[in-house]
């Protein structure tokens, strides 16, 4: 495989960090390929003006967010773009949609501009509107009247029901061409679910309060109208980690599969047009009745038999991930060693000690330290293949990797992964969320 040196660098450091590359994925998805035309085909038909919706099954470690950024990696390539929010209890509980919305913008993304593209999506929009109204109107420079007469145009459908969101656009708009960019960035600020944002900011775009549960999801409208104007063909969120529902008070926890019950609804009316929905969690919240089976309407939205993973559907709306065994793990490091050999001054040397035969002891080795249990092993594995074995064949021309065992650490271990080596840490009274 032929990766460049700067997808080489994001996709070896983030590995040694121990975290998910944020590009490259393809070149180490293992397993996958099954999921590729579903998956392509759900996001062309987005594209095409529908909406789609899945939840990923998967237990803890075993690529429940590797597939998700997997899929936004192929998301971006089609001019999506993209946005992941990490659903928590306190931080951002899944039944307050204000600030689903405000997460949503702040990590809003695409091919051209890292987090936060919103505001640049909504400069490259206006530019597009600015243009096409001196186009129409038969001049070099539109008036103030005229884009704004077709920005109100444009924005027509999303106006009918939150009338206030191109109400804001139109103030930021005039903020900008006034040169006040103070106001202008607060404008957009609160257009972006911030709160506590300045009274003169808002009293010059016309508007009050903050954005609310009611506001949040027209203006998720309104940003997918923004997006397609902006030639961004759709939108996909990934809301990770939903299984932290489980943990809620019953009153919250009712309150946010509610939500994600009435947001289903409102995909499946046509209300958002361009928008690919993803949610992952563990079983134990799809099967559970903490989790999706709390809420029958929802539980039966979502149902989905697995039996024979072998004929796992696609595209029912509920997918499990595969069981990650020593195979792939195995396949995934050949992949990273020939990664990070194509790029290496010591090449030869690296494919020699690093072989096949010694990823596969080491995979074997790395389980062996987390209870046999190959479906968590997948992050500290690499992050040890590269750290403790490829780095040190390529730093010390002595060094061999098979007189040097490989060391694994309670502190550097993920809480599933020290419960997996019987190494929990035990339960302090700074741990109780009172």
């Amino acid at each position: 495989m032929t990766v460049s040196p700067v997808r080489r660098r994001e996709i070896l450091d983030a590995l040694r960090r121990g975290t998910v590359p944020a590009g490259g994925l393809d070149v180490l998805a293992v397993g996958l390929d099954r999921f590729v035309p579903t998956v392509d085909a759900e996001l062309d038909a987005t594209a095409a003006g529908g909406a789609a919706f899945k939840a990923v099954r998967g237990e803890y470690g075993s690529g429940k967010t590797f597939y998700a950024r997997w899929i936004e990696q192929r998301a971006l390539h089609k001019g999506f773009a993209v946005a992941e929010v990490q659903i928590s209890e306190l931080e951002t509980p899944l039944h307050k949609l204000e600030t689903v919305y405000r997460r949503i913008c702040e990590s809003l993304r695409t091919s051209a501009f890292p987090p936060s593209a919103f505001r640049p999506v909504v400069d490259a929009w206006l530019f597009g509107v600015e243009e096409d109204a001196a186009t129409a109107g038969g001049v070099d420079e539109a008036t103030a009247e005229q884009v704004a007469a077709l920005l109100d145009q444009r924005l027509g459908e999303v106006a009918s029901a939150t009338p206030v969101f191109p109400l804001a656009l139109r103030g930021y708009l005039e903020a900008q061409n006034a040169g006040d960019e103070r106001t202008a960035e607060a404008v957009i600020a609160w257009m972006s679910g911030q709160p506590h944002v300045g009274a003169a900011a808002k009293r010059v775009a016309g508007v009050r309060g903050d954005i609310d549960h009611f506001l949040a999801m027209g203006f998720l409208q309104g940003l997918l109208a923004i997006l397609k104007g902006a030639r961004h063909p759709g939108l996909l969120i990934v809301l990770d980690e939903v299984e932290t529902l489980q943990r809620m008070r019953s009153d919250a926890r009712a309150k946010a599969l509610n939500a994600l019950r009435q947001w289903l609804d409102e995909l499946d009316s046509g209300r958002y047009p361009g928008l690919y929905l993803m949610i992952t969690g563990t079983p134990a919240f799809f099967d559970g009745r903490q989790g999706v089976q709390g809420l029958p309407p929802l539980a039966a939205r979502l149902s989905t038999s697995f039996s024979d993973p072998r004929f796992d559907n696609p595209r029912a709306p509920q997918i499990r991930l595969p069981a990650f065994d020593l195979a792939r793990l195995v396949e995934v490091g050949v992949r990273v060693r020939d990664i990070f050999a194509e790029g290496s001054a010591a090449e030869e040397r690296v494919r020699e000690l690093a072989d096949d035969a010694f990823l596969s002891d080491l995979a074997v080795a790395v389980a062996g330290k987390l209870g046999g249990q190959v479906g968590i092993v997948p992050r500290l594995y690499l992050r040890k293949l590269i750290t403790e074995v490829l780095d040190l064949i390529e730093l010390y021309p002595d060094f061999r990797p098979r007189d040097h065992a490989v060391s694994v650490r309670v502190e550097e271990m993920t809480e599933a992964e020290r419960s997996a080596a019987g190494a929990a840490s035990p339960l302090t009274p700074d741990d109780i969320q009172l």
